[in-house]
Order: structure tokens, then C-alpha cells, then sequence
């Protein structure tokens, strides 16, 4: 964090926190590809990136309808749901369309492979550096979208199906919520928010995470 605050400065840590409302994210979302596109140009404004430079690519999902119709399944994903490549000096993002269905899932991936503009695109670090995914889930909440990083770190869903239950868990991107929470309560404490109104909008797990991590920086009265 204080790496990323001696790179991007005060301004942008102190710079707006996005949230998850119609204040940010105006009108109906139906998870098209045109409203996948409109939200990829609002995070570009944010993160100060000119959409220009950015191509925006959807790779298709096969999530296997036919048989999880049939059998109890159980299904867990990890990892991450976008990837980001140059070409001819040009950042190239690709995002999984099932993405486009979950709202928060979306801007976190999106936000994530935008943060590979900054850090790689931009010459700030090399891919070779090992550990440059962790680094680029750390910038989305240091430039203020670490709720929605943060809320998509862990799903879990559950289905009815008949005779039978389909549930699905999944991981994304490369901070567990423990992580999340601590980078959270790290970006709080430099910014001045002992108690940041914004963590309302947190999921459960990583808001008791923030909290505490709040606590342990004001019991060693951490400031830097």
C-alpha cells in the first residue's frame, strides 16, 4: 500500500470511493455486452484511463447445462475471470461473459485487468514480477473499488433442482477475504477513516475483516 500511495499519491488515495448504487452506476443493467462496455468506460473515467487505448474482448463459457440438469453437482471455480494482454501497443481485456450476470463480480474483473493497464501496460512493473496479481487486486481498493473486489472474492449459491441440489462456489481473484479486509482497513487508516462509512456496503465476512484490522492498527497506533 504504501508502495501504491509513493506511485499514484495523495490524491488518489484520497480520491472517491465507489460504491455499489445507481449513483455510480445509473440506469438498468440488463448484462449485455453494450452495458458491459458502458461500465468498462465509467471505470476507465475512474481510474483516470483513456478507454481509447483499451479493446474490450468476451470469451464465451461452457457451463455445462445438460448434466448439472440431470445430477447433483457441485461446482467450484478460482482464479481469475478476465485476462489482459498488449497488443500492437494497445491494452487488450478479455471477460468471461457469464461475468456480465453478476454486477459486482464484473466491476471487480474489470477493475482488476484495468489495474494490468497501470502497473504493466504503463512500464510501473514487470509480469515476471511474482507477485504482480495480488499487487493489481490491492490497486483496485487503493483506487477506491475494493468493495466490489472485495464482495466478489468468495460466492456461494445453491439450487434447487428438482430431486436435486446444484451449488456452486467460487473464488476470484488472488486476496482471500482476510486479505481483502486488512488491505481494506490499510487503505482506511491512511486515508483518516477510523470507522469509514463506506464499509457498510461490505458482505459480512469482509466487513468483520476491515473491523478488525481497524482495531489492530489503532492498538499499535499504525500510521504509515
Amino acid at each position: 500500500m504504501d508502495w501504491l500511495l509513493a506511485e499514484f499519491g495523495t490524491d488518489r488515495l484520497h480520491a472517491e470511493v465507489v460504491l455499489p448504487t445507481d449513483d455510480y452506476f445509473p440506469g438498468a443493467y440488463r448484462g449485455t455486452r453494450e452495458d458491459v462496455q458502458a461500465v468498462l468506460v465509467r471505470l476507465c473515467a475512474h481510474m483516470k484511463i483513456d478507454p481509447a487505448r483499451v479493446d474490450l474482448e468476451h470469451d464465451e463459457t461452457d457451463d455445462r447445462p445438460e448434466l448439472s440438469a440431470h445430477v447433483p453437482i457441485h461446482m467450484a471455480g478460482t482464479g481469475a475471470a478476465g485476462h489482459h494482454r498488449v497488443r500492437d501497443g494497445r491494452s487488450v481485456i478479455g471477460i468471461r461473459d457469464d461475468q456480465a450476470a453478476r454486477p459486482m463480480a464484473l466491476v471487480a474483473t474489470l477493475a482488476h485487468e484495468l489495474g494490468h493497464v497501470l502497473l504493466l501496460a504503463d512500464g510501473r512493473i514487470s509480469a515476471q514480477q511474482q507477485d504482480h496479481e495480488p499487487l493489481t487486486d490491492l490497486l483496485t481498493i487503493f483506487f477506491g473499488l475494493g468493495i466490489f473486489s472485495a464482495n466478489a472474492a468468495f460466492d456461494y449459491s445453491r439450487e434447487a433442482r428438482g430431486a436435486y441440489d446444484y451449488t456452486h462456489t467460487s473464488r476470484l481473484g488472488y486476496l482471500t477475504e482476510p486479505m481483502y479486509g486488512y488491505g481494506l482497513a490499510r487503505y482506511a487508516w491512511l486515508r483518516g477513516e477510523p470507522d469509514p462509512e463506506w464499509a457498510r456496503h461490505l458482505d459480512t465476512n469482509p466487513r468483520t475483516f476491515l473491523k478488525r484490522g481497524l482495531r489492530y492498527l489503532a492498538s499499535t497506533r499504525r500510521t504509515t
